[in-house]
């Protein structure tokens, strides 16, 4: 799993008529960083990463609001329907997703969405996984907190905002970290919602240079590093509340 990554790395910093010589060498005999000049040149790595980030970023906010409101209403809250509701949630994990690029391009194409940030975003805002993540995560807490601050007179939006989303702190980083992750990498949907160069994501705008420098895998490379890399780096730092949250989750799902 890493060789192929390292590998991507190595050709990176070669030139191309190095590549070129059989066998084809793993490591560059002489380094160059004129690869990476040119990807960032070409590239508009500014731009998209800004797209990038700020896709991610809204996105990651709004699966977490909306993936732990829901968790916490059904692990928390009794109304009629709820265990069919939830079971009706999560066997939407069945569809694949592809099914729904059209309906959802449709949906913003009639409110004149397409190619601007509200189409990008307003559909990626919920996530079925999310809401399982949290309803396991608040179902593993204990009652006695709540209890006592409803004996205090706490209500539920007190209870779910100031009472168990703080407890919930490693679910909610493992879903925020995992949201972000696949907004960086989404390309299906930000290819088929956006037209314009302007609006070019990090994976869209990759497609893109490869097929200008099909020839030239050292450019590639060096693009397809620069655009890894912010990932991760975040993901590395971010190890321990992933790996904690997960724990979490599947103690959960055991009980």
């Amino acid at each position: 799993m890493i060789a192929p990554f390292f590998y991507m790395v190595s050709v990176s910093f070669m030139g191309e008529a190095e590549l070129l010589r059989w066998p084809p060498p793993l490591i560059p005999k002489t380094a160059t960083t004129s690869n990476y000049a040119a990807a960032l040149d070409a590239l508009t790595y500014r731009r998209v990463f800004l797209n990038t980030a700020f896709l991610a970023v809204c996105v990651m906010v709004g699966q977490v609001l909306t993936s732990a409101a829901a968790g916490y209403a059904f692990a928390r809250m009794r109304f009629a329907g709820r265990d069919g509701i939830f079971a009706t949630v999560i066997a939407m994990l069945a569809i694949p997703a592809v099914l729904l690029v059209i309906p959802r391009y449709l949906l913003i194409n009639t409110l004149g969405w397409v190619d601007t940030y509200p189409g990008l975003i307003s559909t990626e805002l919920v996530s079925v996984w999310g809401i399982f993540l949290m309803r396991q995560s608040f179902l593993m807490m204990p009652r006695d907190v709540e209890d006592a601050a409803r004996l205090d007179g706490a209500g539920e939006w007190t209870l779910f905002w100031r009472v168990s989303l703080p407890l919930a702190k490693p679910a909610v980083a493992a879903l925020a970290l995992l949201a972000f992750m696949d907004q960086w990498r989404n390309f299906l949907w930000p290819l088929v919602a956006t037209r314009s160069r302007e609006m070019e994501v990090a994976e869209v705008a990759l497609a893109h240079f490869h097929t200008t420098y099909a020839g030239n895998w050292p450019y590639q490379m060096a693009a397809a590093v620069l655009v890894t890399l912010p990932v991760l780096v975040i993901c590395l730092l971010a190890q321990r509340s992933l790996m904690q949250g997960a724990r979490i989750t599947g103690a959960s799902v055991r009980l």
